[in-house]
């Protein structure tokens, strides 16, 4: 049982009254490696950029809430396995009646892949560095032949939304929405572009330096992923909420934030309003934020709070990981 102050005052009067790190409030216990986010009000949405995807900032209000430090592990999910004896996505033969038409023989389990081109082009097809490589997962990133071994504090890769939430329930926890996801990514500091302040540097957060998807100068340190923590945390002790891998949430995704249920913990569209008119085929889609060691101002800059990118909740790949959250009422229960 975690020690509770604020038994008294319901989530909304949480959201009004906690409106900064400053806040009585985080005198809050909350679990271990998770930390108290002191509600408030913040514009979603905001920093400029001019992404028709983030437009236009909306005034929101969050209750208070308790969030994983860090992106979920290699070691954590291997815990969360071998008790459950979960089997993700990534690692059963696609499904017949989402495939109907596909051979039996391409059925085999796998996942997507990022592959750079070859050193020598010139100039490549969009998209074309994502590759399905059979028996690729959170065990096995890059293919059969590639393991986890020595990458236990790396983030756990090949996730699906679908794994994120068994894991979620496992844990006795739950993915943020955008709204907290993005409101934690700020660290307290209000419309700045960065979660760090208005200017981007390459020694805040694992992303591409270079020219994507050609060469990497590796001038933060890292070509891939790196191992949580490496990287300075925001204004609320938070590591990695920029670079490093893509995190899911509980939203549904549509352009913009107008579509927000309302005002106070919004939630985002249903499920039957999902739609991004980029990927028109792919149905019902969910919002990842904060961008990833892939990210490079040529291609994808997603490395900002504001940033938003849609999922197909059935597909991970190399650059897809996730962290939780835990509601204050949930603490205030035992739950």
């Amino acid at each position: 049982m975690f020690a509770i102050a604020v038994l008294s005052i319901t989530p909304v009067a949480i959201a009004a009254t906690a409106k900064t790190a400053n806040s009585p409030l985080t005198q809050f216990s909350c679990p271990e490696n998770m930390v108290f986010i002191p509600g408030g009000s913040f514009h979603i949405g905001w920093d400029n950029s001019g992404f028709v995807e983030e437009r236009s900032a909306q005034d929101v209000v969050v209750s208070s809430f308790c969030i994983d430090k860090y992106e979920i592990t290699n070691a954590q999910f291997a815990e969360f396995v071998k008790a459950t004896g979960y089997v993700t996505v990534a690692e059963r033969p696609l499904s017949q009646v989402q495939f109907p038409y596909l051979p039996n023989e391409q059925r085999a389990p796998g996942s997507l892949v990022f592959q750079p081109p070859a050193q020598n082009s010139k100039q490549v097809a969009y998209l074309s560095w994502w590759h399905w490589v059979p028996g690729a997962n959170w065990q096995h990133p890059f293919g059969p032949n590639s393991d986890i071994k020595g990458k236990e504090k790396y983030p756990v890769v090949h996730i699906a939304y679908e794994d994120a939430i068994a894991y979620a329930k496992w844990a006795g926890k739950s993915l943020p929405t955008e709204a907290q996801w993005e409101y934690a990514a700020r660290g307290n500091l209000v419309n700045k572009i960065y979660s760090w302040g208005d200017q981007y540097s390459a020694k805040n957060a694992n992303t591409w330096q270079g020219i994507f998807p050609f060469f990497n100068t590796k001038t933060d340190g890292y070509i891939g992923t790196a191992p949580v923590g490496s990287f300075p945390a925001n204004g609320y002790e938070l590591y990695d909420m920029t670079g490093n891998v893509w995190e899911w949430t509980s939203d549904w995704y549509s352009l913009g934030h107008a579509n927000k249920a309302h005002t106070i913990n919004p939630t985002g569209p249903t499920q039957n309003q999902s739609f991004d008119p980029k990927k028109p085929q792919e149905g019902a889609l969910h919002v990842i934020k904060g961008g990833s060691y892939l990210c490079a101002k040529n291609y994808c800059s997603r490395y900002r709070p504001a940033a938003r990118e849609s999922q197909a909740p059935d597909t991970g790949t190399t650059h897809i990981g996730f962290r939780l959250v835990k509601k204050i009422g949930d603490l205030e229960l035992g739950r």
